[in-house]
């Protein structure tokens, strides 16, 4: 009898633990991965995938560090996002041998300013943050970011910005020809003053929304991603994606593991599940960015590679990522943001 109850609390047991491991929390961005590649990934591992998104990377971090940490495998934060979160030590550490499709990370993405020799996270799409315009509504020159800070009339109102707080002051300063972590404070009064004066021509603050208030005629102009742009246009917008002549947000979207994740082990199977040429496809396909993988090429749809939104004209400007700034320098910039978002 003593033999059976052991035998079955054992057994118990291993079900408990098999239970455990066949499971992984991911922590995303919004309409950025296609259920039909989180399936196949089930399929292929038996592993059970949970989801909750996010609308912004200051929302992500915010989420995290008021109790979240621990309940979520991997999340997707942007460049400058990593760096912070590893500052924060909110990110575990892997070896790339426990990756085996990590030489598939592409060499210019592979040893990258915000996770030095990749310790932390792996490339998952890159792009643009910009502004497109309604060409039904406004034909005229879309090439510099004064629609989105001193628009024509025929936009004034009818422009929709991201609720993202990096992207804006990071275009903000881009449009005025200063430093992102600028210190000095004429410099951050021009800044602050140019927003709030520019907000009057807007109708709203909107991240997850940015491509449907295009498509439904809500707003003529908005802050965008370029996939987002391109997805507008699939739906039947007449907008176009601007590379303005001041210069453009360039942005990597990563896949970190978090610190105290309680999948690590199924987090490392997705990583690399995601680094497989077909698979990274299958997302630049469905949210029209690029991937940070190669070998996607005979696996990505036509309209994709040769989209407006991801082959910018040859005479674009370079993009700028998002700079990190130091904490009492970005003390001042979220006043601006509070202030601006009143």
């Amino acid at each position: 009898m003593r033999l059976l109850t052991t035998t079955a609390a054992a057994i118990v047991a291993l079900a408990g633990a098999a239970q455990a491991e066949g499971k992984l929390s991911v922590y995303h961005w919004f309409e950025y991965i296609p259920q039909e590649l989180v399936d196949k990934f089930t399929a292929e591992t038996g592993i059970e995938v949970t989801i909750d998104t996010y609308d912004s990377n200051e929302a992500m971090l915010a989420s995290l560090k008021a109790g979240k940490m621990g309940q979520y495998d991997v999340a997707v934060p942007g460049d400058y996002m990593v760096q912070i979160m590893a500052g924060e030590g909110l990110l575990d550490t892997f070896a790339p041998a426990e990756i085996a499709n990590f030489g598939n990370i592409a060499p210019q993405w592979l040893d990258v300013p915000f996770d030095p020799g990749r310790q932390s996270s792996i490339p998952y799409q890159w792009g643009s943050t910009s502004f497109s315009v309604n060409r039904d509504v406004y034909p005229g020159d879309i090439g510099s970011l004064a629609i989105i800070f001193d628009p024509p009339a025929e936009l004034s109102g009818k422009i929709n910005v991201l609720d993202s707080q990096g992207e804006v002051l990071a275009l903000g300063s881009i449009y005025l020809g200063i430093p992102q972590c600028s210190q000095d404070r004429a410099q951050l009064k021009a800044l602050n003053d140019m927003l709030l004066a520019a907000k009057t021509h807007w109708a709203s603050f909107g991240s997850d929304t940015a491509k449907d208030v295009l498509v439904s005629g809500d707003a003529a102009a908005g802050m965008i991603y370029n996939g987002f742009s391109s997805k507008a246009r699939a739906e039947g917008a007449n907008v176009e994606y601007a590379y303005p002549k001041e210069g453009f947000v360039v942005w990597m979207d990563n896949v970190v593991l978090l610190k105290d994740a309680p999948n690590r082990d199924n987090a490392i199977k997705f990583m690399n599940f995601l680094l497989d040429p077909q698979n990274a496809a299958a997302v630049t396909n469905y949210a029209a960015y690029t991937a940070g993988v190669t070998g996607v090429e005979p696996f990505l749809d036509e309209a994709i590679r040769t989209s407006p939104e991801n082959n910018p004209p040859a005479d674009a400007p370079a993009g700028s990522f998002i700079a990190v700034c130091d904490e009492e320098t970005q003390k001042l910039y979220d006043a601006i943001w509070t202030n601006l978002k009143k």
